[in-house]
């Protein structure tokens, strides 16, 4: 099991000192927490995607490169891509980009995001939301697992005899998760391709969640990619930590209060007993979250949101060494007791490569001297394999001319 943290790269005022960052400042912030992630032992590091202020990260890939170049084991993804509103030939060439210079350690999290305004700003309908995400996978996953692909939508102008380049690391495109909040068809989605589900578990009770993800598994069984206990399910998280509960909860209130998201709303404790955020003592943390596998059953990826509302970067690191330190640890240990031999473990490239190809040699593409004019020629490689499966841990049949 896997266990990270997330950003959605909100720059927010520090209620407790009037201070705000600059852009620059919080840029420079995330990477240092980012690279401290990994210091203290945790798998994960996602960056979310916005494109007005107050948030910063409107190039995810662009930092989780800076990123990859500095770290050795760290899993780079996001949280979220706009599935909607960028141009999937786009996102098929970043990300695979994403995925060479991290050697492997890339994966993505697709989802129509949360910001209205995004749409005509990228010249698309809200109203289209969801035909946008399904479309716009649609040719996603194409370009990642066909070579030329002719294609025609509602959305985008057509393609005909078209490469996204570079290729995917080794033939194996980045694992894809699709992350909802409240959509049942994201959930339909992802459970259609055989992909992961992220329930972003941060804002509903956990009621909520348990239908959606009890929906995904019921559909990935149905599209007959294993059983409902196989699917690929990741949680989101919000918790803050003091050696005493007390202390936590009188360091993080003024935050929490004066929180853009959800500040002057329900209070602290009635949101923290309505929702997964954790405000207290690191075995609280611990009890509270080894429970999730009771309310969602076993799963493959924890992430926890910890900079948001105006936190300062001291604090937030002090944070990651207690999440590190203390309480992952134990989670590690408490998930993995008695969990089920066929519950697969977090998806991996190098687990995904090996499940592709078994003992063979992976793909390493190698483009033939044509002129990029695939419309005649076919594949403008050496070799022309057939798509592989996109479940995770299934294996591919491949061909090679």
């Amino acid at each position: 099991m896997q266990f990270g943290i997330f950003t959605v790269s909100d720059i927010t005022q520090d209620p407790t000192d009037g201070h705000t960052p600059s852009e620059a400042e919080k840029i420079r912030n995330t990477i240092t927490m980012a690279k401290h992630a990994e210091d203290v032992g945790l798998d994960v590091f996602a960056l979310g995607e916005h494109h007005n202020p107050p948030f910063w990260s409107s190039s995810p890939t662009t930092t989780l490169a800076f990123i990859a170049a500095q770290t050795e084991r760290l899993f780079l993804s996001t949280s979220t891509t706009l599935i909607t509103t960028n141009d999937p030939v786009k996102i098929a060439e970043d990300f695979a980009m994403l995925q060479h210079v991290s050697d492997g350690r890339t994966d993505i999290m697709l989802g129509r995001g949360n910001t209205g305004p995004v749409y005509p700003w990228f010249g698309k309908d809200i109203r289209q939301g969801l035909p946008l995400a399904i479309e716009n996978y649609n040719l996603l996953h194409r370009l990642w697992t066909e070579d030329v692909v002719d294609w025609e939508g509602s959305f985008r102008t057509p393609l005909q005899g078209f490469t996204s380049t570079p290729r995917p690391l080794d033939g194996v495109a980045p694992f894809v998760w699709h992350g909802s909040i409240r959509t049942p068809e994201i959930a339909e989605q992802a459970a259609y391709y055989g992909d992961g589900f992220f329930a972003n578990n941060i804002f509903w009770p956990a009621e909520h969640y348990q239908r959606l993800i009890a929906l995904y598994r019921q559909r990935y069984a149905h599209y007959g990619h294993g059983t409902p206990e196989q699917a690929i399910v990741g949680l989101g998280g919000q918790v803050f930590m003091s050696a005493n509960s007390q202390d936590a909860v009188r360091r993080f209130r003024p935050y929490f209060d004066n929180a853009p998201v959800y500040g002057h709303g329900p209070s602290l404790e009635d949101f923290s007993e309505m929702t997964p955020l954790t405000v207290g003592s690191p075995q609280q943390v611990i009890d509270r979250y080894a429970g999730m596998r009771e309310l969602y059953g076993d799963y493959q990826r924890q992430l926890f949101l910890m900079d948001h509302a105006g936190l300062p970067l001291k604090t937030v690191l002090e944070q990651l060494d207690i999440l590190g330190g203390e309480v992952v640890p134990v989670l590690r240990k408490e998930l993995a007791e008695n969990r089920p031999v066929e519950v697969p473990d977090a998806p991996t490239h190098a687990a995904r490569v090996a499940a592709a190809y078994g003992d063979g040699a992976p793909r390493e593409v190698r483009p033939n001297a044509n002129r990029g004019d695939n419309l005649t020629t076919g594949s403008p490689y050496q070799d022309t394999p057939v798509a592989a499966g996109s479940s995770f841990g299934r294996a591919a049949t491949r061909s090679v001319a």
